[in-house]
């Protein structure tokens, strides 16, 4: 792709950070960079004093420094900052964070030189990752310390992750023949100001849950099939009766998936009067939770196409202002956060009906084949329990705390970072609750027969039934379900497509 600093999507993030896409600046943007950058130098040959070109940073912004110092400190700005600690983002979040930040700056807001996208690039196309530690970040200068852990490595400083290890990068650079740039004046705070590791660290869930809810509605559909739900509350008389978007495109696809089912068929006239909500309301809950990842996505998609260091350059102006704030970021993963939390507890009852006997109908007890001899899939309930358990933990807003920092300087912060590392550890939950609940649901299937689901369902559960095992008895289930989980990941993980355009 070619990064020219805006119009870029998600998924041209993703394709970049999990695929490895090529990158390359684009003229436009070298012209834009270049024009900024003469405003910066022009102020240097003046007697201004402007933050951030000839100043020092955050409260010691009234401190002037002298000529021979302003490239040193863009040197220091980075080595002073990098105080991340404990566990480092993984390789795709920070290449992730690098193609976004080198988005920013090429957008010609923030007076650098072009050199310095362009290195940002040469180390995304040479897979060059920096170790970034993922805990640090209060979310109101930016995320301060991850992008100076990032920068480090342009300059040939801090550490490279390979395989999993953290690596000297002057090691990594002359092993793969490049070379450190040194930083000009304001190149430095430019490097470390903005909101580019939220962002990343969103972008990656976006496109996991856009994927996770299309397959975690076609997981749903095979459990209220089994479980004898009438899809009559998936008619679109209901959702135009309440034309929310997202309710509507569950409910087309619940519908569509159904079609054409034989277990449908045999239970058309039972004497039940109504589902029990986790089967009747997939529409209105899961579409919501749809509803709420695209109102995010919009949120992320504007960010990661904005210019949010500071001071930023207008024409011929410097300007101090706040667009490094990570309130939007904040507000939106935690609204993430809970509607993700509350997508695993409506999928845990889900997992509790498939193998509860008082409400299953004539499945057995807990899915075993030779009940109280065996236990069956019982514990997997229990599992479900403890995960959506700390889903509701970590689903507490991490943005309505704020802790000032830089002596009262910085005294608003936006603890964005924390609600972003929040949604990717739900996220993961999410998933596994998933391959449960379809491990589940494809066991239950086999108790249906001879009957058949609809083509859909039948469709997935040909896709998973090889990955379980077939034993009368108890056996060891925790391998089975790893190999359901990875099958569930690779396509979560996929580039998503707009899969709801089909049915909006």
């Amino acid at each position: 792709m070619v990064v020219i600093g805006e119009f870029m999507t998600i998924q041209d993030v993703v394709k970049v950070a999990r695929y490895f896409e090529q990158v390359s600046l684009s003229p436009k943007s070298i012209e834009k960079m270049q024009k900024s950058r003469q405003v910066v130098e022009q102020i240097l040959q003046s007697e201004k004093t402007v933050y951030g070109v000839n100043t020092g940073f955050g409260a010691l912004a009234t401190t002037k420094i002298s000529n021979d110092d302003l490239i040193k400190i863009q040197h220091n700005i980075l080595l002073s900052h990098a105080c991340g600690i404990g566990e480092p983002f993984n390789e795709e979040v920070v290449r992730a964070m690098m193609l976004i930040r080198a988005n920013s700056l090429a957008l010609g807001f923030s007076g650098v030189r072009p050199i310095v996208v362009e290195k940002i690039c040469e180390l995304l196309n040479k897979g060059i990752t920096p170790f970034v530690p993922a805990k640090g970040s209060v979310g109101a200068s930016g995320d301060l310390s991850p992008l100076a852990h990032m920068a480090l490595v342009i300059i040939g400083e801090g550490y490279v992750l390979e395989n999993g290890k953290k690596v000297p990068s002057d090691k990594v650079l002359k092993e793969k023949h490049v070379e450190p740039i040194r930083l000009a004046e304001k190149e430095g705070l430019s490097l470390v100001n903005g909101t580019q590791a939220m962002s990343a660290n969103l972008c990656i869930a976006i496109n996991d849950a856009l994927n996770l809810i299309h397959l975690a509605t076609q997981i749903a559909s095979l459990s209220a099939d089994v479980l004898f739900a009438s899809p009559d509350a998936y008619e679109d008389v209901v959702w135009l009766a309440r034309p929310h978007e997202g309710q509507k495109i569950i409910a087309k696809l619940m519908k569509k998936l159904l079609e054409n089912s034989q277990i449908r068929e045999s239970h058309r006239n039972c004497s039940r009067v109504q589902d029990a909500y986790s089967l009747r309301c997939v529409p209105q809950v899961y579409g919501a939770v749809l509803d709420t990842i695209n109102y995010v996505k919009n949120i992320v998609q504007t960010e990661i196409n904005s210019a949010t260091d500071n001071p930023l350059v207008f024409d011929d102006q410097v300007i101090s202002q706040g667009n490094f704030h990570g309130e939007p970021l904040a507000f939106a993963a935690d609204f993430l956060s809970i509607a993700l939390a509350d997508l695993g507890n409506m999928i845990e009852r889900r997992i509790d009906r498939l193998l509860n006997p008082k409400v299953n109908e004539g499945l057995p007890p807990f899915l075993a084949q030779r009940g109280g001899l065996n236990s069956g899939y019982m514990i997997w309930q229990y599992t479900a329990a403890a995960l959506c358990n700390e889903n509701k933990i970590l689903s507490h807003p991490a943005s309505v705390d704020s802790i000032p920092t830089s002596a009262y300087q910085e005294d608003h912060v936006s603890m964005g970072m924390n609600a972003c590392l929040k949604v990717l550890k739900i996220l993961e939950n999410i998933v596994a609750l998933a391959s449960i609940e379809l491990m589940c649901a494809v066991k239950a299937l086999e108790f249906r027969r001879p009957m058949k689901s609809s083509i859909q369902n039948e469709s997935l559960a040909d896709q998973v039934r090889p990955l379980l095992e077939n034993n009368l008895d108890d056996t060891f289930l925790n391998d089975q379900f790893l190999r359901v989980h990875s099958f569930v990941k690779e396509k979560v993980k996929l580039v998503a497509h707009d899969w709801w355009n089909e049915y909006g």
